[in-house]
């Protein structure tokens, strides 16, 4: 029977990530022995070793031995490490994206003319149980909703210190021969971004929410006051939306007994507010500067150790490069983003900027005759 490589390839993929989210949720349920949510859990590794069982069927078909797909013990053994440190919320939200992928592949998937209508049928199902099960954790996540958002800004943060500082620090051992004048530079640099990043996100935060909650206050007011005004430009923002008339009429209905009902369904549907989305800015612009100097002194280290600048150039290179993983794998899966993408991204950003500017700093000091040392 012919078939592409491609086909194969992928039903191997799909096979082999089956098998190791059902290791994995088995996993996260034995440490969550005695919870309601374990039983969740193993519900879902249970549905998963059945979806390994469908492709298990796939390649058995096409003359491959599934035995020879195995899951991978790296990615098992990191979850395991990850799992007590970044807790159960963030290894949802990890899981999610690879289960994101996987149900891009499985649509596309759909469309092969290597899966017969009955299996197409058994592969809907599976994809629609990959999205329900983001549905089953909704609870689980609301809880680390606001924890998300100040990561968020704790690593964009941390990155902005991380790149801006390696990037002055790289310019400044170019340019001198001491360590510490470098440490020293970056430093003064290091806390002048902290305090105009901290301030900056405070201001920008504060005059956000001064905007929104104006919008709130003018909207309970006309709750109080006129009612059946916003009844009626609820009712056509609600139409223009494709919603039936009968439907129109039963979110009314609602909205004109309750005020409170009426309060955010008209924030909501014709400002786009949302009153969780009313950040503090005290506490945004804290956190951005605290992480933003957190970022800036790792780069810095090798520096205040005053080791040579041939040793530490590479070693300030390499802790930045470490750290810059781990905001781009933060970043990513706070906002649902490709993983491998976004730190790829951060580290040639971070690493290629410090390049450009140690470069500079060393036609400054050919240019200039700066040497410090």
């Amino acid at each position: 029977m012919s078939v592409s490589r491609d086909f194969i390839d992928k039903a191997k993929k799909a096979y082999r990530d089956e098998l190791e989210s059902a290791i994995i949720y088995s996993m996260i349920a034995g440490r969550l022995k005695g919870k309601p949510i374990s039983e969740k859990l193993l519900r879902i590794a249970h549905i998963e070793s059945e979806h390994a069982g469908f492709w298990a069927q796939i390649l058995r078909k096409y003359g491959v031995d599934p035995e020879t797909v195995k899951p991978s013990k790296t990615k098992i053994f990191m979850y395991k490490l990850l799992f007590p440190i970044i807790g159960f919320g963030l290894t949802l939200k990890l899981l999610e994206s690879g289960e994101s992928e996987a149900i891009k592949m499985y649509s596309d998937l759909l469309e092969s003319p290597n899966l017969n209508e009955k299996e197409k049928e058994w592969l809907k199902k599976i994809i629609a149980d990959e999205l329900m099960h983001e549905e089953s954790f909704i609870e689980e996540e609301s809880k680390i909703k606001e924890f998300l958002d100040h990561v968020r800004d704790a690593v964009l943060g941390m990155n902005d210190g991380l790149v801006e500082i390696l990037s002055v620090s790289a310019g400044l051992a170019g340019a001198y021969g001491d360590p510490l004048n470098v440490a020293l530079g970056g430093l003064i640099v290091g806390i002048a971004g902290s305090l105009s990043m901290g301030i900056g996100a405070y201001i920008s935060v504060k005059a956000q929410r001064e905007v929104r909650m104006s919008v709130l206050h003018r909207v309970i007011g006309a709750v109080k006051s006129i009612p059946e005004k916003l009844v009626e430009t609820l009712s056509k923002i609600i139409s223009s939306r494709g919603y039936s008339k009968d439907t129109v009429e039963k979110i009314l209905n609602d909205a004109s007994r309750n005020k409170e009902l009426l309060k955010k369904l008209v924030v909501e549907e014709k400002y786009g507010i949302k009153e969780e989305m009313i950040e503090n800015p005290a506490k945004s612009g804290l956190i951005t500067g605290l992480f933003y100097i957190v970022g800036a002194i790792i780069p810095l280290i090798p520096y205040f150790l005053r080791l040579p600048i041939i040793i530490s150039l590479p070693l300030s290179l390499l802790f930045a490069g470490l750290m810059l993983s781990i905001v781009g794998f933060l970043i990513a899966l706070s906002a649902g983003l490709n993983i491998k993408k976004k730190m790829i991204e951060l580290l040639i950003g971070g690493l290629g900027a410090a390049g450009l500017t140690y470069l500079i700093g060393l036609i400054a000091s050919t240019l200039l005759g700066i040497n410090v040392g």
